[in-house]
């Protein structure tokens, strides 16, 4: 194991990608895109609420009498 390695979870997380050009696409190819993105933040939301309910279930376990 070297120093890098010790460390590779210090590095900077990778830039944010570049928006993807939308001219290129038709209508039916922006709806599906548009279709994925709300599946992902579908997706994300319900990652939230999950977390929240963990992080609710801790408080309520460890909250003092």
């Amino acid at each position: 194991m070297t120093f890098k390695d010790d460390f590779a979870d210090l590095e900077p997380r990778a830039a944010k990608p570049k928006p993807k050009d939308l001219t290129a696409l038709g209508v039916a190819e922006l709806q599906d895109y548009i279709a994925g993105l709300e599946a992902e933040i579908a997706r994300a939301r319900a990652a939230i609420t999950a977390k929240e309910a963990q992080k609710s279930a801790a408080e309520a376990f460890f909250k003092k009498p």
